[in-house]
């Protein structure tokens, strides 16, 4: 049973709808009545496409998505809403519970993975959790790395007050890099998560962009940020 306080603080975040994409309609709405009685909000879609499609529409605090959707893997609709600029977290709600399984849906994007069957009480508090981080971000649009500002909703990048201009894919590119800051990226990352192919087209589509998004990035003299890890890919590093 949830206890007095846990709903106290659901009711204090409500304004951050959850949407749950679940085909099955008994977890659908069992979900829902556990986000209510914790005084979340919730919406719900059936599907890749309508999901994808009420996750453009409204800003969501948080998406608890299940694997097995009519359309395919669940998994695959996370890097096209990252892609697309979206920073509400993912929390994957799956039969599909082995370490394997968790191991891929959280190197595929996801910020948590909770396998079912489930308590409750752990699913509101990971949930109060992540709405929490999300809530905590200087401000609902504005993404700032070093002396990079990222405006997700206008999808503009400004640098020590310079509008950065960029073509809506070097966007989604520059939006990747600054979700994974300090690590490595491949160029197979890149091309599955901003290109959205799943195999090498063998061309040089990967290193071309990143050229045209370091000069612009350092057009008036700024440092570099974006360093080649020989051999393997790329390094997101802001500046101070």
């Amino acid at each position: 049973m949830l206890t007095s306080e846990t709903i106290a603080l659901g009711t204090a975040m409500a304004g951050n709808r959850v949407l749950i994409i679940e085909d099955d309609d008994g977890t659908a709405g069992e979900l829902g009545r556990i986000l209510e009685g914790a005084g979340i909000g919730s919406d719900r879609a059936a599907s890749l496409d309508e999901g994808l499609a009420r996750a453009a529409d409204e800003a969501y605090g948080l998406i608890l998505l299940d694997r097995m959707l009519p359309g395919g893997d669940g998994l695959d609709i996370i890097p096209q809403l990252r892609g697309d600029g979206h920073g509400t977290a993912v929390m994957v709600l799956s039969a599909l519970g082995r370490t394997v399984n968790r191991v891929e849906g959280l190197d595929r994007g996801a910020d948590d993975y909770l396998a079912k069957p489930f308590e409750p009480e752990e699913l509101i508090a990971r949930a109060r959790a992540m709405l929490r981080r999300v809530a905590a971000q200087p401000g609902a649009d504005l993404v700032t790395l070093g002396d990079i500002e990222i405006h997700l909703k206008a999808r503009t990048v400004h640098r020590r007050g310079r509008h950065v201009a960029l073509s809506p894919k070097e966007f989604k590119l520059m939006k990747f890099f600054a979700d994974h800051p300090g690590e490595v990226l491949t160029r197979m990352m890149l091309l599955e998560r901003v290109w959205n192919l799943r195999f090498d087209p063998q061309t040089n589509v990967v290193d071309v962009h990143v050229g045209r998004l370091r000069k612009k990035l350092e057009a008036a003299g700024e440092p570099p940020v974006i360093r080649t890890e020989r051999g393997t890919g790329y390094i997101f590093e802001p500046s101070a």
